[in-house]
């Protein structure tokens, strides 16, 4: 499945802007502190965390190979009054000089790598007990709002099917959300995992909201416009019926991987 996540950057940025207050909170209970720290954020994205790094006191750089995300990244700090320097190119492929950097991380965005590219470039940036944070979140489908429109995009999908986005789909077995591979992977590439932990937080969607949200997931995002608006409308539609005036309470989860070179 091809994904183009440009294509959906204004869903991204106004719908998908949900990073958890407990996140860094619960980094800093574990040891890690982002001030003065020279961080990198691969796979920035619209700038969510990468905004929250800068707030505390890290001097990050974010690497974003979506020209569009980028765009729509600045245009966010302006609003927030944030400076962030962005470079425009893939985390296989970091321009920045050998053990250089103190932290490197990246969320929502590991499955999207070929992570042993990533692993070398993360391991030659890195200065010496350097830290990689890995980390994703996620609805959570307990909820007959999210497995029905769940339904809606698998109908619509070529095959009919829905499967994990990029690099979880080739895993059979998961570890707080991760494919077991990456643990392996870690470990091979010399990386310490310190900590692995996960939390669960809850979001609130008005029908509208919660279809933006649906529009920056993967499989829309791998839709042309036509038939993505196409999607997006019949779920509106179906919300609508079912649940006018309804506010969504959705559960989500957050994985982390706190791993030392």
């Amino acid at each position: 499945m091809e994904v183009n996540f440009g294509q959906v950057a204004n869903y991204y940025a106004k719908f998908r802007n949900d990073l958890p207050n407990e996140l860094i909170e619960s980094l800093k209970t574990r040891g890690i502190d982002f001030s003065n720290q020279k961080v990198i954020d691969l796979g920035a994205g619209t700038g969510v965390l990468t905004r929250v790094l800068k707030k505390n006191g890290a001097m990050v750089l974010g690497i974003e190979p979506s020209t569009e995300l980028i765009q729509v990244a600045k245009e966010m700090d302006k609003l927030e009054g944030y400076e962030i320097e962005y470079i425009h190119t893939y985390a296989e492929e970091i321009p920045l000089p050998d053990q250089t950097v103190d932290i490197v991380t990246a969320f929502r965005a590991w499955h999207w790598f070929d992570t042993k590219k990533v692993l070398d470039e993360v391991k030659r940036i890195l200065k010496p007990n350097g830290t990689l944070l890995v980390m994703d979140s996620g609805f959570v489908v307990n909820r007959k709002v999210v497995k029905d429109t769940l339904e809606i995009i698998q109908r619509n999908m070529p095959d009919g099917k829905l499967k994990a986005a990029g690099a979880k789909s080739k895993s059979k077995q998961r570890i707080i959300g991760f494919p077991v591979e990456w643990f392996q992977e870690w470990q091979e590439y010399g990386f310490d995992l310190t900590d692995t932990y996960k939390f669960y937080y809850h979001v609130t969607f008005t029908n509208e909201e919660w279809c933006g949200r649906i529009g920056s997931v993967s499989w829309l995002a791998s839709f042309n416009e036509e038939k993505r608006n196409k999607v997006l409308e019949e779920i509106y539609s179906y919300l609508e019926k079912e649940y006018q005036g309804v506010l969504h309470d959705i559960q989500h989860n957050c994985s982390i991987a706190i791993l030392k070179l």
